[in-house]
């Protein structure tokens, strides 16, 4: 173990600040990963339902009904948002915490919607979201450290 100037000791897994989790920030890049993963997973949906209306079919009659086409824009439209909100997240800033868990709250409303038409994939997705929610909100005082320096 080695010793900073200010006499904190440092060595492998451990930070100079000792109010920053190096784990912490790791599970911050996880999330950001993970988005990038669910928002690609969303786009395979969003060009399937446009490019192949026929693919999916619906197997119970919903409340909340819409047009393939209709979905296959919403997914492509969130994909692209969950990719970009994964890229924003590694610069560990606040507000693309915040943009993490909102987007990946509006990607399980969204596949919970998505249920009747594919179910296992948008149950997969929707434990894809919650991983996300819970990798972004673990650490929540850690990040503040890292943002400040």
């Amino acid at each position: 173990m080695a010793s900073d100037t200010a006499g904190r000791t440092t060595g492998p897994g451990r930070s100079v600040d000792p109010d920053y989790n190096v784990g912490a920030a790791g599970t911050i890049l996880f999330a950001g990963i993970i988005m990038i993963v669910a928002g690609a997973f969303h786009i395979v949906q969003a060009l399937v339902a446009l490019f192949n209306d026929q693919f999916y079919v619906a197997g119970e009659e919903y409340i909340y009904r819409f047009d393939l086409t209709s979905w296959g824009w919403i997914h492509l439209l969130g994909g692209v948002l969950l990719v970009l909100g994964g890229i924003f997240l590694f610069r560990g800033a606040m507000w693309a915490r915040i943009l993490a868990v909102v987007l990946a709250s509006l990607s399980a409303i969204l596949n919970f919607m998505w249920l009747p038409y594919y179910p296992l994939w948008g149950a997969i997705i929707i434990v894809l979201d919650v991983v996300i929610i819970w990798a972004v909100m673990a650490h929540p005082r850690d990040l503040r450290y890292a943002t400040q320096s």
